[in-house]
């Protein structure tokens, strides 16, 4: 879609790592929490700084993670120019994007506008060297640039969990040659050349259709129904979704009953591959994306695959207010939406190479903290929690301990839904671990 007194994370003696308990299916992949991002290095290059909730300068990527975030989507456009807003995200660039997330450890998702820039529901347009041909040539070009892109992310030793053969394709693509309302036999054979290519690279990837407006039942049918007769090869109904405050609970209602009807009607999984709301209503947007989630986890049969921030990271730029992120550099409570469990850990600022460790498991059934902690020289030690601005609410343990390894649990109950920091202090320093109670 296109819309025209900190604390410290330094500690000298203490390595912190976290586990996170959340139940996995065996039979299926990992709900995907994800976030397209394909904007931040436009905005690192122009020297915008993403800090986390404590203030502490941090990778945006690695930000998004903590908070959840385990999917990583970027958009490809054909011959982009170097505009700072409409341009960028060349094949080249997508492979320095991808590798650096799945680096991270982030599963990916690779999204084909199949233009030399926007491409959405008011515009679909054919990139410029492709601006002459009919409908047989431009098949055979959505085959060879999607094989080109991706066989060059598998070369990079990247394989994308899935792909979108069009962004926001309500009327087609490439039009005049393939748009929807005038031949949607044309439009059927573009997304399946599409799809054979990425089948051809790695037959794992799921091919996704990605249609906007979520909540439009009969859009969706109008689409899918002329696909399935003009048998058109894919996997997944991708949607959008960006309501607003005052009826965001109406849309989400909608949209599940889509979801279940395209599982239903054609046999399909089914994605949010957008969502967005206003940063100034973060806490709706939570809400929204709470419910969102919720709803998208229960569609029948578990064919709901993942919800997808467009762009969460944007703040102050080009106008744009969907994102997720405050003014002042820091991500809004909007993003803990995507903390899943009922009590999650997540690390402030990541591992530090040194001898001792403080590590939390959270166990959400019985609303606990388990604290590790290893105390490398003897001396007085203290736990605390402290809420994020600083302030301690609850004293742990203060005691002068021996070195060695030691357990402490700590109960949950009573204290309100927020971030936390679980704080140790001992003669080595200060550390600190994030957890959030919902």
């Amino acid at each position: 879609m296109f819309r025209n007194g900190a604390f410290s994370p330094f500690l000298p003696f203490l390595f912190f790592i976290v586990v996170l308990i959340a139940p996995l299916s065996l039979s299926a992949a990992p709900f995907a929490l994800g976030a397209d991002v394909s904007w931040l290095p436009q905005m690192e290059a122009l020297g915008y700084s993403f800090y986390n909730d404590a203030g502490v300068r941090q990778d945006c990527i690695q930000i998004l993670k903590d908070h959840g975030i385990n999917t990583i989507r970027l958009r490809v456009w054909v011959n982009p120019s170097n505009n700072i807003y409409n341009g960028h995200c060349s094949k080249a660039e997508t492979v320095v994007m991808a590798k650096r997330a799945a680096a991270m450890g982030f599963r990916i998702m690779i999204d084909f506008h199949y233009s030399d820039s926007w491409a959405d529901p008011g515009q679909q347009t054919k990139p410029a060297a492709w601006s002459s041909h009919g409908i047989s040539q431009l098949i055979t070009d959505v085959y060879d640039h999607t094989y080109d892109v991706l066989d060059s992310l598998k070369s990079a030793g990247i394989i994308p969990e899935w792909v979108q053969v069009g962004n926001e394709t309500n009327d087609g693509m490439l039009w005049e040659d393939g748009r929807a309302s005038a031949n949607m036999g044309s439009f059927a054979s573009l997304v399946t050349s599409g799809c054979n290519a990425v089948k051809a690279v790695d037959s794992s990837i799921k091919v996704i259709v990605h249609i906007s407006n979520g909540y439009d039942n009969a859009l969706f049918r109008w689409i899918f129904d002329g696909l399935k007769t003009n048998s058109a090869r894919y996997d997944v109904i991708g949607m959008s979704l960006y309501p607003a405050s005052g009826n965001w609970s109406t849309l989400t209602g909608q949209c599940l009953t889509n979801m279940n009807d395209m599982v239903s009607r054609y046999g399909k999984q089914v994605m949010i591959c957008e969502v967005g709301m206003a940063y100034t209503a973060a806490q709706a947007c939570k809400d929204m994306l709470t419910d969102l989630i919720s709803k998208t986890k229960s569609v029948s049969g578990n064919s709901g695959l993942g919800v997808f921030y467009w762009e969460p990271e944007c703040y102050n730029w080009n106008g744009y207010n969907l994102g997720a992120w405050n003014t002042n550099g820091r991500p809004t409570i909007a993003l803990d939406a995507f903390l899943t469990g009922t009590l999650v850990s997540h690390p402030l600022s990541g591992s530090l190479q040194t001898p001792g460790f403080l590590r939390i498991a959270a166990d959400p059934v019985a609303s606990a903290l388990t604290i590790y902690y290893r105390v490398q020289s003897a001396g007085h030690v203290s736990l605390s929690i402290v809420d994020i601005q600083g302030k301690k609410t609850a004293t742990i343990m203060r005691k002068s301990l021996q070195p060695g390894t030691y357990t402490t649990t700590w109960k949950t109950g009573g204290f309100a839904a927020g971030r936390y920091y679980c704080s140790m202090q001992s003669t080595g320093g200060r550390s600190y671990e994030a957890f959030c109670i919902k």
